[in-house]
């Protein structure tokens, strides 16, 4: 598994470029699908969110017909310092 580094340094993980990547999704179209502003979308994206808005994660999983894991995850720091 390759662990990437999210901007805001935690130790969660967002694959949301995983699955958009999957489905052939941009970030304006889950936009304009969702109804959530593009700098929403772009901050799950990138990882620089703070906070985790759980109706967020949820209307992810109902586009994308995953569970919440496929979106985040938590990685030790074992994972990340053998990356």
């Amino acid at each position: 598994m390759s662990v990437r580094v999210n901007q805001n340094d935690s130790a969660i993980l967002f694959k949301l470029d995983d699955l958009m990547a999957e489905h052939n999704m941009s970030k304006n179209h889950l936009s304009r699908i969702t109804g959530f502003r593009f700098e929403t979308i772009q901050g799950y994206y990138n990882g620089s969110i703070s906070r985790i808005d759980l109706f967020v994660i949820s209307e992810f999983c109902k586009v994308f017909n995953c569970k919440i894991g496929d979106i985040v995850e938590f990685v030790s720091d074992s994972e990340v310092e053998n990356q």
